[in-house]
């Protein structure tokens, strides 16, 4: 009876201890509130489920070197070949003019110009990304940067990485970092092969079993391309089959990219040559031939990169896409394919509703993930009530993560509206101020509203107990899914 006692009394306090770690160490109330839960209701799944997810061993100590390197190659670059022209903020273009403020926090925050003389092309699906991609890497002449979440072994992944190889014998410089938790098709017999031919190839995180859950928390969800250092692909599109949407695939996959030609790629050239530093400590001397003269443009779009990760000192991405919301003055158009937005999202949006702003989200109606898709849809009533229009995509599954404000901003990149994406994942977003893309962008999102269903308020909130029970058990756990 005593040593019951005293292995009762001992489990008790080891779950006070977890309990006061969690809330010493976890800077979000609400995320806090779900370990904590966690851990007293499913103790040994719980407890077991923060240290390995929870606890970041390494975070501190790698990632706060990465960013004093970082830092230390914008500085190089800033004083040597980069000559930035901070003069674009006072430019008098409308969509600047609107958006002086969203710039301003990002030129502060991150060291991101805010470019002009850019060309700027949307690209629509996988269908129209990769042949615009492979002509892109055909005609490299001096180095291929690639970086991708997802790059599978498969018709389309096999076809760049032939190509790969092919243009790394002409003795042009490739270099590939793919994650190694999102790319478990890319084999080391692939790797040799590539090294063989002189590319070089390395993973973001190497995944190994004593850092398995910690790398695996940590992931790089960037999808950068940039050639020569005059052209750059951005987006939602990973390197896989099914994102090509020619009649094999079983479910219709809708997404966004961009190819950008200017000065927007340098900064996207200053992120790959961070990341490739930081996965295989190996820097890349910051020569001009990573920066060259650009070529006349015939666009004149202004755009500016937003980039956030682990390393971050402020969650940029996220900040980036709050401002873009309170400078709204008559329409937000939101597409996202995962919605756990957290608090400030959800005040941001709700207000913009409120005050009179047209204000409309597609979002999945089937996902890829059923316990996302059931916390996002717990968050649809307060949306709903402000005056949110939330249209569910039928058509099938709707990856893109695009925002359009007032037809003159376009936010387009890697980044969702989740939690995993403003705080544990590495993240691009481009910020477009140009009508005229917006309005292409505007017109896009009103195209695939035809293949939505909008969600009718009063049946939405009037739904019975045991349909919304399970998205609210769901979301207990949204900040850490």
């Amino acid at each position: 009876m005593i040593g019951f006692t005293l292995i009762t009394l001992l489990y008790i306090l080891f779950i006070v201890f977890v309990c006061i770690r969690i809330l010493l160490s976890t800077q979000y109330a609400n995320k806090a509130l779900a370990y904590i839960l966690f851990a007293i209701f499913l103790p040994v799944v719980g407890v077991g489920f923060y240290f390995l997810f929870g606890v970041n061993y390494w975070k501190k100590r790698r990632y706060s070197k990465k960013t004093i390197q970082d830092n230390e190659i914008l500085e190089k670059l800033k004083k040597g070949i980069v000559q930035f022209d901070d003069t674009a903020i006072q430019h008098q273009d409308e969509s600047v003019q609107q958006h002086t403020e969203l710039a301003s926090m990002l030129v502060r925050d991150l060291g991101s110009p805010l470019t002009k003389n850019n060309t700027v092309k949307l690209l629509k699906n996988g269908e129209e990304k990769f042949p615009e991609l492979l002509e892109a890497i055909k005609n490299a002449t001096h180095h291929i940067h690639i970086e991708y979440y997802i790059f599978e072994y498969d018709t389309i992944g096999t076809e760049v990485i032939e190509l790969l190889i092919k243009k790394a014998k002409e003795g042009v410089k490739v270099r590939l970092i793919y994650d190694d938790f999102g790319s478990p098709t890319i084999k080391k017999a692939t790797e040799k092969r590539m090294r063989d031919a002189g590319a070089e190839v390395h993973p973001f995180h190497k995944v190994r079993f004593f850092l398995f859950a910690n790398r695996l928390n940590y992931r790089n969800h960037r999808k950068i391309v940039i050639i020569d250092g005059q052209t750059a692909f951005v987006g939602g599109i990973n390197v896989s089959d099914k994102y090509i949407n020619n009649g094999k695939n079983k479910l219709y996959w809708r997404d966004m990219h961009i190819r950008i030609d200017g000065p927007a790629v340098y900064y996207l050239q200053y992120l790959f040559i961070t990341d490739w530093k930081f996965c295989c400590n190996n820097s890349l001397k910051t020569e001009e031939v990573y920066f060259k003269k650009l070529k006349e443009t015939k666009q004149d779009s202004f755009v500016q990169i937003a980039a956030s990760g682990p390393d971050s000192v402020l969650p940029s991405v996220l900040y980036s896409i709050l401002q873009a919301i309170y400078m709204a003055k008559k329409e937000i158009l939101i597409t996202t394919p995962y919605f756990i937005p957290g608090d400030s999202i959800m005040d941001a949006l709700s207000v913009a509703a409120l005050s009179g702003l047209s204000v409309k989200m597609l979002v999945p109606g089937v996902s890829d993930s059923r316990i996302v898709n059931a916390a996002a849809k717990s968050y649809y009533n307060k949306l709903l009530e402000a005056g949110v229009e939330i249209y569910l995509y039928q058509k099938g599954f709707v990856h893109s993560k695009t925002m359009v404000t007032d037809s003159m901003l376009t936010l387009l990149g890697t980044a969702n509206m989740d939690y995993r994406s403003f705080e544990l994942n590495f993240e691009v977003n481009a910020l477009i101020y140009d009508k005229e893309i917006a309005e292409e962008m505007r017109s896009t999102f009103f195209e695939d509203l035809k293949d939505a269903e909008k969600i009718d308020k009063d049946t939405w909130l009037s739904r019975p107990w045991h349909v919304q029970l399970p998205e609210k058990f769901a979301r207990l756990f949204s900040p850490i899914l």
